[in-house]
């Protein structure tokens, strides 16, 4: 039954996911999230064949059955990380339904934000304020003021790195989704996946960096919410905590 529950929950997934890749396309561009799915070159229709979640990609080879032109991998990757993050919360919560929708809810519009933000290197106000908004309800909800606190401090933190720099150094979105992440993952979980984004946005940028022929300086911009989602997803899913960040600081 198990492995029943965890299959329709990664094809519901994969569906979620579809959906999410059309909020991603059409967000403040002034188009309905109900019309019709097309090709952005030709305008193409898409019929409900075409539109079976990864599936489709690779039946037309990632490419479009009217005009041949290429269709993002995009698509694919968001549907299929889509259901791979809801096998993992409803492995964690299936046996409490209202935690297991509130966290299907919000890693949904994470994966909108850091996607949105890696595509237009800005992360949209309405959707990072209804993160802010559902963690906080339920920080206050459950009693969690450390949880509150947590985030008051991570929106302090990034706001001044954007203050003082100027906004060189950050954007102040991703102060606001420090916000909704403290929120969401209290003092101890926050503030590793904080440490664990700057060491992987450190890590990306060397590796950037290094490689032949790449046109990345040390001032190209950046987009910061992938590395903040991230790190939120390590700590969150695998359970690192800021003492594991500490026992693993003192290796060295």
């Amino acid at each position: 039954m198990e492995y029943i529950v965890l299959i329709t929950t990664f094809l519901f997934g994969l569906v979620v996911g579809s959906f999410l890749n059309v909020v991603i396309l059409r967000y403040n561009t002034g188009k309905s999230l109900a019309g019709r799915s097309g090709c952005f070159v030709c305008g193409h229709k898409l019929a409900w064949h075409e539109l079976i979640p990864v599936l489709s990609y690779f039946l037309q080879s990632g490419k479009c059955r009217s005009c041949k032109s290429e269709i993002s991998l995009q698509y694919p990757l968001v549907e299929l990380l889509t259901g791979v993050i809801f096998v993992l919360i409803t492995q964690q919560f299936v046996s409490d339904v209202p935690l297991l929708v509130f966290f299907l809810v919000v890693w949904a519009l994470l994966i909108v934000i850091t996607v949105y933000d890696l595509r237009h290197k800005i992360i949209p106000d309405g959707l990072v304020y209804a993160l802010a908004i559902l963690a906080g309800l339920k920080a206050l909800v459950a009693g969690d003021y450390y949880a509150l606190l947590a985030g008051a401090l991570g929106f302090l933190f990034f706001a001044s790195l954007w203050y003082f720099s100027g906004g060189r150094w950050m954007g102040f979105g991703d102060a606001k989704l420090a916000l909704g992440l403290g929120f969401l993952l209290g003092p101890s979980l926050g503030l590793a996946g904080l440490v664990l984004s700057f060491w992987i946005g450190a890590l990306y940028g060397l590796i950037a960096l290094s490689l032949p022929h790449s046109r990345a300086t040390l001032r190209s911009e950046v987009p910061f919410a992938p590395f903040l989602t991230l790190g939120a997803a390590l700590s969150f899913f695998a359970h690192v905590d800021f003492s594991t960040i500490l026992h693993f600081l003192s290796f060295f």
